[in-house]
């Protein structure tokens, strides 16, 4: 249903169009929608209109409209040089997720070599799983950039299952760290994504609005200590990616 609403655009739309570009029948779709407006998925507007209704949504959408990043073969180079820079780091590339709340899904990524069903990854599931914002370089990185009502709401909500032993667990220190993201301009993860890995991730920003993250991981044992030109190459990158998101 929340693709439809993509598909559609920002602002509200009738009932008959989301039914139309979802496939489905009045009836069907507006039960959805009823159950939608419950829980703030969805919002009804003046004579029968629904919207997406959480900010969160809407900068999605934003994104989304300023994605020049997915299947860009020039966007992709960008990270495999950061792989490169940083001596075969495991690089991915985040987008502030379109809808469904405080998340991030990655788009692109740039492994090498690298097997990621040893490392307790796949391909399908990096690629298709929307994450929370949370925990994670990344993920504290994105929201750091997010209005401060989302910032508070999400770090009061649960700490995800698939979180790492690393993840920062007090709302208050988390709400500090994405001060720092921003002071910064970057964000350092010790064993947040998962068990034994640390990592650097910078914004990547288009028309003054946060669009995503990128991220590099490394192993702890190859990097307890983030190295001030690994800082130095994601910050780049993430430069480079926030050009050409605009462009």
């Amino acid at each position: 249903m929340q693709k439809a609403f993509v598909t559609l655009g920002p602002g509200a739309h009738r009932l008959s169009e989301i039914a139309a570009e979802a496939g489905l029948d009045d009836s069907t779709t507006g039960r959805i929608l009823t159950v939608g407006t419950y829980n703030k998925t969805f919002v009804r507007v003046d004579r029968g209109k629904y919207q997406l209704g959480s900010t969160v949504a809407e900068l999605g959408l934003h994104a989304l409209a300023a994605d020049n990043l997915s299947d860009n073969d020039e966007a992709h180079q960008v990270l495999e040089q950061l792989r490169t820079a940083t001596g075969n780091g495991l690089v991915f590339l985040y987008m502030l997720a379109q809808f469904g709340g405080a998340g991030r899904q990655c788009i692109d990524m740039a492994v090498g070599d690298s097997d990621l069903e040893e490392l307790g990854m796949t391909h399908r599931a990096i690629l298709r799983v929307t994450r929370s914002l949370r925990t994670g370089a990344s993920g504290r990185t994105i929201l750091a950039y997010l209005p401060e009502e989302i910032q508070k709401k999400t770090a009061t909500g649960p700490i995800p299952d698939e979180a790492g032993p690393g993840v920062i667990k007090d709302p208050d220190e988390l709400l500090v760290s994405l001060a720092e993201v921003r002071d910064l301009g970057y964000a350092l993860g010790r064993q947040e994504c998962m068990a034994g890995w640390n990592s650097i991730a910078a914004p990547v920003i288009w028309d003054d609005t946060i669009w995503g993250a990128v991220l590099m991981l490394k192993p702890m044992d190859v990097m307890p200590e983030a190295p001030q030109e690994y800082i130095t190459a994601t910050l780049n990158a993430a430069a480079r990616l926030s050009q050409l998101g605009g462009s």
